[in-house]
């Protein structure tokens, strides 16, 4: 089972070193000590606790019904139009998202830099990257 030091899953949490130690401390993340006495946390319980942190956490204003499960809410950061398409960029927490539209859609929908957007993601081609973190 791959394990995680403090600042990996800081990372990974999108938060500092110090409120992953807090966690730990108030009991809300399992710690446990590696063979040479460092704290690390174990891949399994990290994934439920990032999991069920999420939850709720960029939740998508005003919900609508769709049959697309991967919503992105945010800010828009960046626009870029060209003649006919444009590049929208969002990012939404600690994930940037971005998307190639028709630059008639962009201004159709009045999309500009710091407005709220949902990026929604349907692909049937999703690629994983995996880091090694076997030790």
């Amino acid at each position: 089972m791959p394990t995680y030091s403090i600042g990996q899953a800081a990372g990974l949490l999108g938060v500092s070193s110090e409120t992953v130690r807090r966690w730990a401390d108030g009991g809300q993340l399992r710690m446990e000590r590696d063979g040479v006495g460092n704290r690390v946390l174990d891949g399994v319980s990290l994934a439920a606790f990032a999991k069920e942190r999420a939850a709720g956490l960029h939740a998508v204003p005003g919900e609508v019904l769709t049959s697309v499960r991967n919503a992105f809410a945010g800010i828009v950061t960046r626009v870029t139009l060209d003649d006919v398409i444009a590049q929208v960029e969002i990012q939404s927490g600690p994930h940037r998202v971005v998307s190639v539209v028709s630059r008639e859609a962009v201004e159709d929908l009045g999309i500009e830099v710091g407005a709220t957007a949902t990026a929604r993601v349907k692909s049937t081609h999703v690629h994983i990257d995996l880091k090694d973190n076997r030790r």
